[in-house]
């Protein structure tokens, strides 16, 4: 009767008590939700693709950081996830970004 939602989320830097290195998981939100995967750069159609889900019709928007402006990713643009602070998405339904 576990609870099996933290084996997406990363717990923190810890030993690795012996059994060897642990892939390295680059780590993202979309809408709130966390996700990692161990490529370090994904295309906005694979993001998607990890999104139990996902609404087609729907944009995905990377959050600019500081003064950036948010950023329509589209299927072909590549996001690098080797950042930090963490990078975050949200989804927004079509024809409403930038109005």
């Amino acid at each position: 009767m576990g609870d099996d939602r933290n084996e997406a989320q990363g717990h923190g830097q810890g030993g690795d008590h012996g059994h060897g290195p642990k892939e390295k998981q680059f780590e993202f939100t979309v809408d709130g939700v966390e996700y990692a995967t161990p490529s370090s750069s994904l295309t906005g159609a694979q993001i998607k693709a990890l999104i139990p889900n996902f609404d087609t019709s729907y944009q995905l928007v990377k959050e600019g950081k500081g003064n950036e402006p948010d950023e329509v990713v589209t299927d072909d643009t590549t996001v690098s996830l080797d950042v930090h602070p963490r990078l975050s998405f949200y989804t927004v339904p079509p024809a409403t970004f930038g109005q």
